[in-house]
C-alpha cells in the first residue's frame, strides 16, 4: 500500500479542511511552505505526491504557479485535483509537469471527456474522484450532489478504461476519525482497479485497517500535519506492501 502525503493550496498557503469547508481552513507552514514541505515528503520516502488546488475547486483562482514551482523542485509523481473542469485545465496542469490529474465533476458531467482525456495522455493519466456522502457522490466542490451511487460509479467508469479511483468520504475528511471502510472494501470488490482512499486517517490503526481492506493508495493530510505520527513511522507500520490487487 502505498502512502500519499497531501499538500492542500489555498491562496498560495498550506491548509487543510474540515469536511471540504473553506471556513475551516487551518494554515500549516511548520514544514515551510508548499515547496519545502514537499521536498520534506520526498526526503522522508514519499513515492507519489497529492495535491489538491482549493481555490480552484472553490472557484475563488488557482494556485498553478506553486504546483509548477513544487514539480520543478521535487521529482516524484504528482496528481493534482481542484477545478479542473474542461480539457484546457487538464493540458494546463499535465503542462506543469505534473503526472495525474485527479476529475470529479468534468468526469461526471461528460464521460467521454475522460476517454479523449486518457486517449490523449495515457491510461494513467486520470483518476476519478468519488467522493461520496452517505453513500451518493459530490462534484464541483463538494457542494453539488448527484443521485450516482458509489457502486453505480466504479461500474460506469471501469467500463470507459478508468483504473484509478480517489474515493473520498466527504463526513470523515479532515475528523482524524478514522476511515469509511465499509465504502472502501465496497470500491475494492473491482478487479484491476486501483483505490486510493481519502478522509479520516487519524492513527498508525488507520492505516493497518486500510491496508486489511485492500486499497492501493492512501492519502495522508491533517494526521502528518497535526502530528499524530510522521511519515516514516507511517511508511515503517505499513511496507509498501500491495493491496488486494
Amino acid at each position: 500500500m502505498q502512502l500519499i502525503p497531501a499538500i492542500d493550496l489555498m491562496k498560495g498557503e498550506i491548509v487543510r479542511l474540515t469536511h471540504g469547508d473553506p471556513k475551516t481552513a487551518k494554515v500549516y507552514s511548520q514544514f515551510g511552505g508548499p515547496v519545502e514541505t514537499a521536498k520534506k515528503w520526498q526526503a522522508d520516502g514519499a513515492k507519489k505526491l497529492h495535491i489538491i488546488d482549493l481555490d480552484a475547486a472553490l472557484g475563488m483562482g488557482n494556485n498553478l504557479s506553486v504546483i509548477a514551482e513544487i514539480a520543478e523542485n521535487t521529482d516524484f509523481p504528482i496528481q493534482v485535483g481542484g477545478g479542473i473542469r474542461n480539457i484546457e485545465a487538464v493540458e494546463k496542469v499535465l503542462g506543469l509537469g505534473v503526472n495525474q490529474v485527479i476529475l470529479g465533476a468534468l468526469a461526471f458531467s461528460d464521460p467521454q471527456k475522460v476517454t479523449q482525456i486518457q486517449q490523449a495522455f495515457g491510461a494513467k493519466s486520470v483518476i476519478v474522484a468519488l467522493d461520496n456522502r452517505d453513500g451518493k457522490i459530490m462534484v464541483e466542490g463538494w457542494k453539488t450532489a448527484t443521485a450516482i451511487g458509489i457502486k453505480e460509479a466504479l461500474e460506469k467508469f471501469v467500463a470507459l478504461g478508468v483504473k484509478a479511483f480517489l474515493v473520498t468520504s466527504i463526513t470523515k475528511d479532515g475528523t482524524l476519525s478514522g476511515p469509511d471502510l465499509d465504502t472502501l472494501r465496497e470500491a475494492c470488490h473491482y478487479p484491476d482497479v486501483e483505490v486510493i482512499a481519502a478522509g479520516g486517517i487519524g492513527g498508525l490503526n488507520d492505516l493497518v485497517a486500510l491496508r486489511s481492506v485492500g486499497v492501493e493508495g492512501a492519502v495522508i493530510g491533517k494526521a502528518l500535519y497535526e502530528g499524530r505520527f510522521t511519515l516514516k513511522e507511517a511508511l515503517k507500520t505499513v511496507g509498501e506492501n500491495k493491496g488486494c490487487h
